[in-house]
This record gives structure tokens, sequence and C-alpha cells, in this order.
């Protein structure tokens, strides 16, 4: 056993690029073990936050169907824990063991070590983001749709903040003048905003309506020709569902630039329904029409009369005009209404044999009483020529 181990003992001692070979064993050892050790701790908290979050979703019908909380949040850091960002740390920590390690290797790995806990600092930072901001407008989009619009923008604002401090700290960490970068890209920017006038065109509108608010999520809105329901709200673009079932996707600029009006902000609807009655109409008919108009759109629910006239004689029919405003602006309730009207109007002239007015036209023909007599051809003036 004692030239075995004497023989052990000597090729634990021989050199491997500066360091013994016992050296790169336990330098080997420790980044394996710390491996192991990071992927066992990972595994085990993310059974532990699952048991919790599912225990805390399952407690009452109330907190089933609540937003993502606590316990859900640390559950999606460990699902996004990487494990190939751990690795460099474990290598680094492993190469404490050895006895000399070139500087250049070492500023290597020290740097790669710390740039990973970086990004994975970040990609944390992202997690909690993107679930504070689901949350929020879940919560809120019933009740204040207005924040929930301006947490969409605020969402990708955050995340820009959280990616460009980890760029400025990677970068003091290399060793690069952040005053000097800065101030390099605030010339360089002047450019930049030069070459990309119309995306930060689009951006800065995106801002102007999360402040302003001409439309919130899931108000219906009309845009020139185009009617549909806010869907998004982008950093260059917003997204609406056009009542057909398309999507119609606009840019911010050009949305601000158009006439947008904004149908569900509607606190009551004007409907306005013009028709002609037959010239036999007489003038007492003509006179109690209106009073008939009204009694009838009163005994709709939810109808508010405006008014009813005779508006004008017209060339085919004498013209009426009713108008009544609804309570509720809703489009199939709108519709559901002014069918109702329009047939009761249809009955109320049954009723007092009033006609309605058709396109037709009467064409009168008078003869006279003795046709002339013919010209004759001797008399005419070109005979005479």
């Amino acid at each position: 056993m004692a030239p075995v181990a004497a023989t052990v003992t000597r090729s634990l001692a021989t050199e491997v690029l500066g360091n013994p070979l016992s050296a790169w064993l336990q330098a080997l050892a420790v980044t394996v073990l710390l491996l192991l050790l990071a992927g066992l701790v990972k595994w085990l908290l993310r059974r532990h936050f699952q048991r919790r979050a599912a225990r805390a979703a399952g407690a009452t019908p109330e907190a089933a169907a609540a937003p993502p909380g606590i316990w859900l949040l640390a559950l999606e850091l460990m699902r996004h824990t990487r494990w190939l960002l751990l690795a460099p740390q474990a290598v680094y920590l492993g190469t404490l063991a050895l006895e000399r390690v070139p500087h250049r290797i070492d500023t290597v790995l020290r740097d790669l070590a710390v740039l990973t806990v970086l990004l994975q600092v970040a990609l944390w930072a992202t997690v909690a983001v993107d679930l504070w901001v689901s949350r929020e407008r879940r919560r809120r989009l019933d009740s204040d749709a207005a924040s929930a619009t301006v947490l969409g923008a605020l969402n990708v604002i955050l995340r820009l903040l959280v990616w460009t401090l980890l760029l400025l700290l990677a970068l003091d960490n290399l060793g690069v003048n952040i005053t000097t970068l800065v101030a390099g890209l605030g010339v360089g920017g002047i450019a930049v905003a030069l070459a990309l006038q119309n995306i930060l065109g689009d951006i800065l509108a995106s801002l102007s309506i999360a402040i302003d608010k001409p439309f919130l999520l899931g108000d219906t809105i009309q845009v020139d020709t185009f009617v549909g329901t806010v869907e998004d709200v982008g950093l260059k673009t917003t997204r609406l569902r056009s009542l057909s079932g398309e999507q119609l996707i606009f840019a911010n600029s050009d949305l601000l630039k158009s006439r947008i009006r904004n149908l569900k902000r509607m606190s009551d609807r004007r409907v306005l329904l013009a028709f002609g009655v037959d010239y036999r109409t007489t003038a007492d008919q003509l006179a109690r029409l209106p009073a008939l108009l009204r009694a009838l759109v009163e005994a709709q629910p939810g109808t508010r009369f405006g008014r009813a006239h005779l508006k004008g004689i017209g060339q085919a029919s004498l013209d009426f005009e009713l108008v009544f405003y609804l309570a509720n602006p809703d489009d199939t309730l709108y519709l559901d209404t002014q069918q109702a009207v329009l047939l009761a109007v249809i009955r109320t002239l049954e009723h007092e044999q009033i006609r309605l007015a058709q396109p037709d036209r009467t064409l009168w023909v008078t003869a006279e009483s003795e046709p002339p007599a013919p010209r004759s051809r001797a008399t005419s003036p070109a005979a005479g020529a």
C-alpha cells in the first residue's frame, strides 16, 4: 500500500499549468459541488413556493380568483433562475482553490461572474415588473381603465430602465468611463433622434395617449371610417378589434392626428328618424301626428322624447322628423329600440289611415284643341331662298 500511496502522492503533486494536480481536482470538486448545491436549492425552493402558491390560491373562492401574489412571484423567480448563469460564479469560486492563476484569466472569470449576476438580477427584475403590471392591470381594468392603460406604457418604460441600468453597471465593471460615454451618447443622440424621428414620434404619442387618455382599453372608438374596440396601446402602435373581427393597427402618431370618436363615452344616444307622408294627408291628420309620435316614443323603456315636427314640404312628400334619446348607448339596445319605434310609427300611420310617401311622379299632359296646320314646302324659308 505504501508504494501506491507514494505514487498517488507524487501524481497529485505533479504540476499542471503552474498548479499541482491536487489543486485542480479540488477546484473541480468545488465547482461541481456548488453547481449541484445551487440546482438542489433551486429545486427545493421551487417545490416549496409552488405548494404555498397553490395553497394560497385554493384557500377561498376569492383567493382562487385573485391575481398573482408573493408566492407566485417567488415561484416565477425560481423558474427564471438560469443554470447557465450560475455556472460562471461556481467556476470562479472553484478557481480560488488554485495556487496560481494568471491575472488575465482571473480578471476574465471575475468579470464574467459579475456580468452573469447582473444579467440574472435583470431577469428577476423583469419578471417582477411583468407580474406586478399584469396584476394591477387585471385588478384595475374593470374599475379604472385609465390607470390600466397607463400601466401598459409603464411596463415598457420600467423594463427599459432595468436593462439600461444593467448595461451601465456592466460597462462600469468592465472599466469603461460611464461619464464620458454618457456625454458622448448625448451628442450622438441628436443624430440618432433625427434618424429615428418617426419611431420617437410614435413613442411620444404613446406617452401622450397614456397621460391624456383620449381612450382607454376596452373603449369602442371610431377613427375616420374604422370602428373597433381598443385591445392594446403599445409604444409604437395601437391595436383595435373591429366589429367584423379583424385586427386594426394604427401608428400612435397617425392615430393622434386623426379625428377620434369615443363611442363608449356617450352619455346618451341621439336617434333621428326621418320619413315622409303622402300629399293626400289632411291638415288635421298632420296636426295630430306629432302628439302620437311622442306617445309611442315615451312608451318605449329607457327613451327620452326630443321633438317631432313637420319639417318641410318636399317634392314628393310631407317630411317629418322624430328625435329621441337613449340613456344607454349600447349598439344592440340602440338598434332594438329604433326597430321598435319604427314599427310603432308604421302601426300608428296605418291606424290613422296615413300613407307613407312613395317615390312616384305624376305627369300631366295637355292636348291642344286643334292640331297646327302643316307648313308647305313652298312657304318655307328654305324654299323662298
